[in-house]
């Protein structure tokens, strides 16, 4: 099994050398895959990968999934009656789950931030974004469905930090339990 520095080095050559046409995609999306009980030590080590690209010449733009959920969630008109209906029924999780779900997925908010920020930064020079975070979209969703539905608008390198397991050139198992899910146009190190 390789390391995580190896695999982070690996992933900043193939940034450096950007992505040609093939059968999945020319967009610029790679995801770094690591074990789920990695999930530390990634976010122990982002603040030094930021540094390395940013020696690189890259302009970092971070997206944390974490910190967008956390706003849509907060944002929403209907999140003082979720938090009072979960101190009700602390133990009804499908409950709470549907309720945190519709509130994400609602009017594409997440979708919507992750486009508006591809957007803001395509004009500026050696931007790259790099996605965080996401193991705080169990249970709601899965980056797959977001990537899939902003095709065509990844005009920047968009490297996605993903815990998981690879079981094949494009497939992966979100935090290594989810159904295999083959509809990734990026491309993979690590895994």
């Amino acid at each position: 099994m390789t390391s995580l520095k190896a695999n982070f080095d690996e992933l900043r050559e193939r940034v450096k050398h950007g992505r040609e046409l093939d059968h999945a995609s020319f967009e610029p999306i790679y995801y770094l895959i690591f074990s789920p009980d990695e999930i530390l030590d990634v976010k122990r080590q982002s603040p030094a990968w930021q540094a390395r690209l940013h020696q690189d010449g890259w302009d970092v733009h971070v997206f944390s999934i974490a910190d967008h959920l956390w706003a849509l969630l907060q944002e929403d008109p209907f999140w003082a009656m979720c938090v009072s209906q979960d101190k009700a029924e602390p133990l009804n999780w499908d409950r709470t789950n549907k309720a945190l779900a519709d509130i994400v997925t609602r009017g594409g908010g997440l979708l919507r931030r992750l486009e508006e920020e591809l957007s803001e930064i395509e004009t500026k020079p050696n931007a790259l974004l790099l996605v965080t975070d996401l193991e705080a979209l169990h249970p709601f969703l899965r980056i797959g469905a977001i990537e899939s539905q902003l095709q065509g608008q990844f005009s920047v390198p968009t490297i996605f930090l993903y815990p998981g397991i690879r079981t094949g050139k494009t497939r992966l198992k979100f935090l290594g339990f989810y159904p295999e899910d083959g509809n990734y146009r990026s491309e993979h190190v690590g895994g």
